[in-house]
């Protein structure tokens, strides 16, 4: 019994690390949005952090219309580097569950 709590306590460790990898990871995965006509572009990393941003002069002239561009093209970067991290990291979960007796059900 007790070698079975160490091997247990060992792919915990093990499954903890490649968490960590993967949140690494994510942060060199790039997501790139932009508005539909091409006037504001963002690059959001898939940890969802905003790596940049590029905005057309044309839309500097309307601060109105940039500002509706930037939190709609934005929030879309950021529910795709979501989508990815989720994926990324239930992966992960999945791969380092260990085999525990009676928690086959989860």
């Amino acid at each position: 019994m007790f070698g079975d709590m160490m091997g247990l306590m060992g792919k915990l460790k093990e499954a903890k690390a490649k968490a960590e990898a993967t949140k690494e990871r994510l942060k060199t995965i790039l997501v790139d949005e932009q508005s539909s006509d091409g006037l504001l572009k963002v690059t959001a990393t898939a940890n969802g952090r905003m790596k940049e941003i590029q905005v057309s002069e044309d839309l500097l002239q309307d601060k109105e219309q940039l500002e509706d561009y930037l939190i709609l093209t934005i929030n879309k970067a950021l529910e795709k580097a979501q989508n990815i991290h989720d994926t990324e990291m239930s992966a992960v979960a999945k791969e380092g569950m260990p085999n525990i007796p009676g928690m086959d059900m989860f």
